[in-house]
């Protein structure tokens, strides 16, 4: 599996300053493969978070192509990209993203049941996701009752349920003691040792000790971390 950002650019329309365009992003080339952990950092604003969205399906780019196995994703239909998205792709987002009518294995769950899929293989593997990240004894609650740092948790377990072929984390450890960090990056390790992709947007210093290459963004532009 190889996902590729072939020159992309994302612009946005703004109505003060100098000119009324910004780049966000500016004409980035990277590759993400089978079996290899990426980490990016970079400063708030330098565009980390645009890129791992165009990656992901979520943002179209201005220019340039972002490509699955050869397939540029963004000239799919949205139909298509969706069910790519939902199989292909697994995405821990920043914020907390949890729906609070759903207990938390429900939650975990939720993209098999988005398309009628769950049954007892997949809770199976969801309650083994949730005694990994340790959150197992929390399953049967709802969000409302859950800390920031469980919260977090239980999207990462969402985020990987389908096993999919790249995994995206932006921030992933924002809510998280030392402790757990490092439970997280090295269960990310480990699911790249597996096979995924992961792609992971942090300002965690000590994530470059899991990854097998290291960037940074600085004003829109991908560089090599030294």
């Amino acid at each position: 599996m190889k996902l590729s950002a072939e020159n992309v650019t994302k612009e946005f329309i703004r109505k003060t300053g100098k000119s009324n365009h910004f780049s966000a992003v500016n004409d980035v080339s990277l590759t993400l493969e089978s079996g290899r952990l990426t980490v990016l950092n970079g400063r708030s604003g330098s565009g980390k978070t645009t890129l791992l969205n165009m990656l992901s399906g979520l943002l179209s780019p201005t220019k340039g192509r972002i490509t699955l196995d050869g397939e540029d994703i963004y000239a799919l239909d949205d139909k298509r990209l969706s069910r790519l998205r939902n199989q292909r792709f697994g995405v821990i987002p920043q914020g907390q993203t949890a729906i609070h009518s759903l207990t938390v294995l429900e939650n975990i769950l939720l993209p098999f049941s988005l398309y009628r899929e769950s049954g007892e293989a997949e809770q199976k593997y969801a309650l083994e996701l949730a005694e990994r990240l340790g959150i197992a004894q929390l399953c049967e609650v709802r969000p409302a009752e859950l800390s920031g740092g469980e919260l977090r948790r239980m999207a990462i377990a969402r985020a990987v349920i389908r096993r999919p072929s790249v995994i995206f984390a932006d921030e992933p450890t924002g809510d998280l003691d030392d402790e757990n960090t490092a439970l997280v990056f090295g269960f990310l390790r480990e699911l790249s040792a597996q096979g995924s992709a992961v792609f992971i947007v942090t300002h965690e210093n000590n994530a470059a000790g899991y990854a097998d290459e290291v960037y940074r963004m600085n004003g829109g532009k991908l560089e090599i971390s030294e």
